[in-house]
């Protein structure tokens, strides 16, 4: 154990010792009752302070650490060529990447080929974010076997809509893409608008979809030939998912608004999309009397009193009081369109604005709930900017309750230095037909940070599922960007 590891365990054996001595004056002023005190669950599951102070402790354990990857071993996607705005050709860095997908969330084969979706754009440009197409024939798992098609989107693409939502688009955001029953490839995608409050625009997301229409020209060689029913599904309700004039529309920009990276499912016939959000005014919305809100914190009533006057008293304060983050769902018709808003899946009222990119899927009758969440964006003690998770949740239903994994919810850890060219991002869990072990993604490089190495494909690894538990499977690491292990 490294000694940054054991300090933030200390901190956490630290507190757990004054709740149980119930010495110092921190604890007697903890003590005392605050008539602004309550509990409101909303009926939605939460990811308790408790429960990411309780995964500090797990940090370390090699079940739940991201393998070590041989740097001398990396390569940048040959492929991943595009241009700057000069039109000089370039390397691209290629970071968030989702495969084509059935509907059980097993990866889908287009006509012998397997397809990643992935955001890719110039080093030096950082709005410079656009989805690009990758593939390979199934059974070649080398990084160069991956071939580019190119954007998936041309520039004119938005303004062939009457929508003026998706005439404002700015950047193209994270998503998920399903092999439909009748053989199309659907894509689902976030629709980002720019960042000029002067003139009412405050970097709106929008949950999207576009039928892509692929063909094959020549042998070995996959083409985007254009999309059809190109529209927007979903940006916010108010209510159950905030909206982003709610986040930005009164002049504070101090907010960090999220609607996004929508992840496609289907359950008994009905369509779904899970996505990345914040709650609304009525499943628990953001402010300071959120912070005495003891669902947020845990079952213990002498933890939620010590915790929340440290909070009260903490630098993290007023972030906590927006950290609102959220996971959503709504249910679409079969056409794609909005069909109904459902209340959040779970929600980190007080600990982070931000869970990204979920990954949802059924495997032995269980659901199975994954999202991406940084050190950095998060209010608890003992955890810093340099830590990476994967969380995961599990429940008997689509729609929750959902209990954490691991006791805590932590199922991968990476601590590094943002600039260490191993460091990885937005995991993602791929079930595998069959077997227990789930194929895990990711982006290994920090964009732009490298005059020689692009944000590109990290090495995919093997993660164990089994009932409540997971774990990293040793020596499990495979090709970089391998999807499938057969």
């Amino acid at each position: 154990m490294n000694f940054k590891s054991f300090a933030k365990q200390a901190t956490v054996v630290t507190l757990s010792t004054a709740i149980l001595l119930g010495g110092g004056e921190s604890f007697a002023f903890a003590k005392e009752k605050d008539s602004r005190d309550h509990k409101e669950d909303y009926g939605i599951s939460h990811i308790t302070r408790s429960d990411m102070h309780k995964l500090i402790e797990q940090q370390g354990d090699s079940k739940y650490t991201v393998p070590e990857f041989d740097e001398s071993k990396i390569k940048n996607i040959s492929s991943a060529k595009g241009y700057d705005e000069l039109g000089n050709l370039i390397n691209l860095d290629v970071w968030d990447t989702w495969p084509l997908q059935n509907a059980d969330g097993t990866v889908a084969t287009y006509n012998g080929y397997q397809i990643v979706f992935g955001l890719a754009g110039d080093p030096d440009r950082g709005w410079d974010t656009f989805i690009y197409m990758f593939y390979k024939k199934v059974g070649d798992n080398s990084i160069d076997s991956w071939k580019n098609a190119g954007r998936v989107f041309k520039d004119s693409d938005k303004f062939k809509s009457d929508e003026q939502n998706l005439r404002d688009q700015a950047e193209e955001w994270s998503g998920s893409a399903t092999l439909t029953s009748d053989g199309e490839v659907r894509l689902f995608y976030t629709n980002r608008h720019g960042w000029d409050p002067a003139n009412g625009f405050f970097g709106k997301q929008t949950l999207t979809t576009a039928q892509i229409n692929v063909s094959e020209p020549s042998e070995n060689t996959l083409k985007v030939d254009g999309i059809e029913d190109h529209k927007s599904i979903f940006d916010g309700d108010g209510k159950n998912y905030q909206t982003v004039q709610q986040a930005f529309g009164g002049g504070d920009y101090s907010d960090n608004h999220t609607l996004r990276d929508p992840h496609y499912i289907e359950e008994n016939g009905r369509k779904y999309l899970v996505f990345e959000a914040n709650t609304g005014t009525e499943t628990g919305y953001q402010g300071e009397n959120s912070l005495f809100n003891k669902a947020y914190y845990g079952k213990s009533e002498a933890f939620f009193r010590s915790e929340k006057s440290n909070l009260l008293n903490s630098p993290k304060k007023d972030l906590a009081e927006i950290s609102n983050g959220a996971l959503g769902i709504i249910e679409i018709n079969d056409d794609y369109s909005l069909k109904k808003v459902m209340k959040p899946l779970i929600a980190s009222n007080t600990v982070t604005d931000e869970i990204e990119r979920p990954n949802i899927f059924k495997k032995d009758g269980k659901w199975y709930l994954f999202t991406s969440s940084r050190g950095s964006k998060m209010t608890i003690d003992g955890i810093d900017d340099e830590d990476i998770y994967l969380l995961g949740y599990v429940s008997n239903s689509l729609t929750g309750p959902y209990k954490p994994l691991n006791k805590t919810g932590l199922v991968l850890h990476q601590d590094l230095d943002p600039y260490d060219v191993t460091w990885t991002y937005a995991h993602f869990a791929i079930p595998q037909e069959g077997s227990d072990n789930t194929v895990v993604t990711s982006y290994m490089t920090n964009r732009g940070y490298f005059e020689d190495h692009q944000s590109t494909f990290a090495p995919s690894f093997l993660l164990n599922i089994k009932g409540d538990k997971t774990s990293v499977v040793k020596d499990g690491i495979l090709e970089q960007g391998q999807i499938t292990i057969k």
